[in-house]
């Protein structure tokens, strides 16, 4: 291959070189060489005191130039769709995916007519922005379009009531029922896979209380009712395993006092210290606290010991995950500076504490409700915008390395239409589980909130998919990066695919 680019090389010189004399061989070149002929000799033995020639030489180099960098931009665009190929043809050669990938459509939803006023519990908007029509009738509570966003309990997925044809199938948006027949109360949370005992563990936040506002221009919420636990062993049967990190009924000075928020909380296994540790954002009900909380425990179904709070790196914190690596590193992620950056560090080897390196990155972008993920040495992220319990457009971003610096993909959703896909399927991502044996193929985690009754908040679990060119070229370097594309596709209903559980 080196040969045949040597070759392309010359080639490319000779048709430069033969189009730069065309150019100047116009009529004068006859006076030209006459001049030359009488001309007396210089100390340059190659007529280098001539006015053509110098700029003969001029051109000839900068053609050279031009044609050294496209044959290079070549070459570079070769090993950039080798390397996508070499990325994805294992992926692509199996057709256990091809049910995930298939498009599947919506229908445009129709906005009915106005009924009157709005109703006085759909949450009040910040500095007076209107969103558009649909996502309007979204946070509506009397909205004629409410089934379409939270349909009836009655359509609830029930892993022990349902059989047949329903059986195993996720079904974004709709009521999801524990073991013991209640809906699952485990918000903004993520999955930790415990390899000991083969189970999954899905911690969330436990929003069983009435929605209120602590103050006329406050936002909505619940009281602290603490962390939920759920246990499974195929990720669509969960046990509830109880409240493992519970609020503080008495002490009013106590982060985890129920006047005060919880959010998002994350747990990790640390292998060295044998403990499981969760992070949490803290909050007071004004949202200045804006701080990073820390639990400990011996057991994944706890209890969790409350350590303590802290702004990590000194910087206010909201929105925030966890991300461990496969070498045993963890890094802590978080929305700062106003919700306009995102921050990111290590944590300390034992999980409990932060690092003095900090990396800023998407600044200026506000962007928040940060899910990581790592797929053949690649670190991806799926972020929100920053609207409240409002939806809005997801982003996809790919690293070589998980402190930046961090590229834009674009929008990940693929399906359903329009306004699904700019608004998230109308949910907030929240984490990103990679399905063992099945490389590629991950579950993208995400919340449908209810601002109206946050307890009725719902989950949108969907296939995402790691293959494929990107669709945008980099935007802190040239050309296209050599990671593959991230598309979350919509389905109704979906599942995994058959037989994934034994694969590891």
């Amino acid at each position: 291959m080196t040969g045949n680019l040597g070759v392309h090389r010359f080639r490319a010189v000779s048709d430069c070189t033969a189009l730069i004399a065309a150019f100047f061989g116009d009529k004068k070149e006859d006076k030209v060489r006459l001049r030359l002929k009488y001309r007396k000799p210089t100390t340059f033995p190659c007529n280098a005191g001539s006015r053509f020639s110098f700029t003969a030489l001029v051109w000839t180099l900068v053609g050279l130039l031009l044609v050294f960098h496209l044959v290079s931009i070549c070459h570079k665009d070769n090993i950039h769709h080798g390397e996508i190929q070499s990325r994805t043809s294992g992926f692509l050669r199996r057709p256990i995916y091809h049910e995930l990938e298939v498009i599947e459509e919506v229908k445009n939803i129709n906005i009915p007519p106005p009924r009157g006023k709005r109703s006085s519990r759909a949450p009040k908007r910040k500095h007076h922005k209107r969103f558009s029509p649909i996502i309007e009738e979204f946070l509506d509570e009397d909205s004629q379009l409410r089934h379409v966003f939270f349909p009836n309990r009655k359509n609830s997925i029930d892993p022990i009531g349902m059989t047949g044809n329903d059986s195993s199938y996720y079904f974004p948006g709709r009521v999801w029922l524990d073991t013991d027949g209640n809906p699952i109360q485990a918000h903004g949370g993520g999955i930790l896979h415990d390899e000991g005992s083969e189970t999954y563990y899905w911690y969330g936040e436990y929003k069983e209380g009435p929605t209120y506002r602590a103050h006329k221009k406050g936002a909505a919420r619940v009281d602290i009712i603490g962390v939920g636990c759920y246990s499974s062993k195929d990720l669509w049967t969960w046990k509830n395993e109880g409240i493992v990190l519970a609020a503080e009924e008495l002490n009013a000075t106590h982060d985890l006092h129920k006047s005060n928020v919880l959010e998002r909380p994350k747990v990790v296994h640390n292998e060295k210290t044998g403990k499981y540790v969760m992070w949490m954002h803290i909050d007071d009900a004004n949202y200045t606290k804006a701080s990073a909380g820390v639990a400990v425990s011996d057991r994944p179904t706890g209890p969790f010991q409350y350590l303590g709070s802290k702004r990590p790196h000194g910087c206010d914190s909201r929105d925030m995950t966890v991300f461990k690596d496969d070498d045993g590193s963890a890094y802590i992620v978080y929305s700062s500076e106003n919700n306009s950056v995102l921050h990111m560090g290590p944590l300390t080897e034992n999980y409990l504490d932060v690092e003095d390196v900090m990396k800023r990155v998407l600044i200026g972008q506000h962007r928040e409700a940060p899910a990581l993920f790592k797929y053949r040495g690649t670190y991806y992220m799926i972020t929100s915008g920053c609207t409240g319990w409002a939806p809005n457009e997801a982003l996809a971003h790919a690293a070589e390395s998980v402190m930046g610096p961090w590229e834009t993909l674009g929008n990940p959703c693929v399906g359903a239409n329009k306004v699904f896909r700019q608004t998230t399927f109308f949910a907030q991502s929240t984490f990103v589980f990679p399905i063992p044996g099945h490389p590629g193929l991950f579950i993208f985690m995400a919340d449908r909130w209810n601002p109206s009754n946050l307890r009725d908040s719902r989950y949108v679990w969907l296939p995402l998919i790691v293959a494929g060119p990107p669709d945008q070229p980099l935007e802190f370097g040239f050309g296209f990066p050599l990671w593959s594309r991230v598309s979350i596709y919509w389905h109704r209903k979906w599942r995994l695919p058959s037989g994934w559980s034994t694969l590891r």
